[in-house]
């Protein structure tokens, strides 16, 4: 392919898997690089092309606002159970915080990422009230600042120095640069948590407050689910920057693991993303996916090669150069 037409075409189309190399930790301390954009739009796009049904899967589902307050309940009563009721059972309250209280964490993690795209309730408001909603067991405001800079991992994906899902550099050295002043609603939520540890501390103790914190930990940590975070974009194979998980976990957790439907079609709620991977089948099955979260933690952990270098990321430039051919995509689709 000559350079010029390289200058018109997206060589990546149509699975848009890039040219560049993974990062492996034994041989380099850098991030891979790509020369382009992010791949979720133009794959959209031309998934859309083939199958304009799946634009009926868009909207909401309010079974998320159900989850969100049930799984709410469910935690707070268990807080005020190991506050009261349970103040002798230490090992129960380790095992408990680990097996339901960090897989509570993880489903309102999956809450807050709906209400993030306002997938959860008809209009911003009802998503940005059930993203606290669903903070309350949660012991630090996350679900406002999430939101926030969530949408821009999705505008910018890997883009340096906007998309903060990167490893920083004490992972990375880049904090001060990605920080910004907060919002209003940020400043809300941070009011708002403060004012429901009160409570819980005020009813339940510092037990309570222990638990919720262990479960936090847990939920993001050690807990199989946590592996998500290492499954969506850490490079497990050579241009590929986004992986799903389709293992039985996904029936619990909300269908997190649908990371490349998601991310090509971020306007679709997660009842709907398998609906999507079964009508485009043949896009989502030809890219590397995973089964089992067990083993994306095992081999991130166990194996050399692997680390927080393990990403790819682009400049802005790059990033913008790639989407001016964009225009050329839809012609050539249309």
């Amino acid at each position: 392919m000559s350079k010029n037409h390289n200058d018109i075409y997206d060589y990546r189309h149509p699975l848009y898997i890039g040219k560049w190399r993974k990062s492996v930790v034994c041989l380099t301390k850098d991030f891979a690089n790509d020369n382009l954009d992010e791949p979720h739009l133009k794959r959209r796009t031309t998934i859309l092309s083939q199958y304009p049904e799946i634009e009926r899967l868009y909207g909401y589902d309010f079974s998320t606002a159900i989850i969100a307050i049930v799984s709410t309940m469910v935690q707070v009563l268990a807080t005020y159970a190991f506050s009261h009721l349970l103040v002798d059972w230490n090992w129960t309250i380790f095992f408990f915080s680990f097996v339901i209280g960090g897989s509570m964490t993880q489903i309102y993690s999956a809450v807050i990422h709906e209400t993030a795209h306002c997938l959860a309730a008809s209009t911003e408001m009802q998503n940005r009230i059930l993203g606290l909603i669903a903070n309350i067991a949660i012991p630090i405001p996350i679900a406002m600042s999430f939101r926030r800079y969530h949408l821009e991992h999705h505008a910018f994906l890997g883009v340096n120095g906007i998309d903060l899902d990167l490893p920083l550099k004490w992972e990375r050295e880049i904090i001060s640069a990605m920080l910004k002043s907060p919002q209003p609603w940020e400043y809300i939520n941070f009011v708002f948590t403060f004012l429901m540890d009160i409570l819980i501390y005020h009813y339940c103790g510092y037990r309570g407050l222990l638990y919720l914190f262990m479960s936090l930990w847990f939920g993001f940590s050690i807990h199989p689910a946590a592996a998500r975070f290492i499954q969506e974009h850490y490079t497990f194979d050579d241009g590929q920057e986004t992986y799903s998980y389709y293992g039985n976990l996904n029936k619990i957790f909300m269908n997190i693991g649908y990371h490349n439907e998601h991310h090509d079609f971020p306007q679709i709620p997660w009842t709907r993303l398998p609906e999507v991977h079964n009508i485009a089948t043949e896009y989502y099955d030809n890219l590397a996916y995973h089964t089992s979260w067990f083993m994306v933690h095992w081999n991130f952990i166990s194996q050399k090669q692997f680390g927080p270098q393990c990403r790819v990321t682009r400049s802005l430039k790059a990033h913008k150069k790639g989407r001016k051919l964009l225009a050329t995509l839809k012609r050539m689709l249309s």
